[in-house]
Parts: structure tokens; C-alpha cells; sequence
């Protein structure tokens, strides 16, 4: 599955790409090369990321559905030990 970002995504990352080499490196970096650095680390790493959020979710989807009993379990037949708590004397 190939990964793709949005268009504004592309927009916001190349922005924060730029914002970092100006912040943190001694050049600057253009538009041009922020778009492919981001291009290959979508490419290269972008995969691992995905591929490990898929895994955190399904685990997690996992352990509700092994409690879903405990999760959604309703007690049956309840109305009358309800009316009869409500009728006794205080």
C-alpha cells in the first residue's frame, strides 16, 4: 500500500522541514529539496510508522474484543430485585 499524504499535509510538512534546517542546521533548505526529503522519508520510512500503528491498533482492538463480555455485559432479569430494593423499608 502506497503511503500518501494529503496536499496540505505535503504543504505543512515541506514548511516544517524548512523551519527545522533554519532553526537547527547551518544552511537553509528550499522548497524543492524539502518536498524530496520529505518524498523519501515518506517512502523509506513512512512504511515502519504505518506498518506499527496497524499492529498498536489491531493489539488494542484485540484486548477489547477479549473483554467485550466484560465490557458490554448486562445482568438479566433484574427488574424485580430493582423493585424490590426500591420497596423496602428505610
Amino acid at each position: 500500500m502506497k503511503i500518501e499524504l494529503s496536499t496540505q499535509a505535503q504543504k505543512d510538512a515541506v514548511a516544517s522541514i524548512q523551519k527545522y534546517f533554519e532553526v537547527n542546521m547551518p544552511e537553509m533548505i528550499g522548497e524543492l529539496p524539502a518536498g524530496l526529503l520529505l518524498n523519501f522519508f515518506v517512502e523509506e520510512i513512512g512504511p515502519a510508522i504505518y506498518n506499527k500503528a496497524i499492529a498498536d491498533s489491531q493489539a488494542q482492538m484485540l484486548r477489547r474484543v477479549d473483554d467485550l463480555s466484560g465490557e458490554l455485559y448486562v445482568d438479566e432479569f433484574q427488574y424485580w430485585p430493582r423493585v424490590a430494593a426500591k420497596r423496602k423499608p428505610k
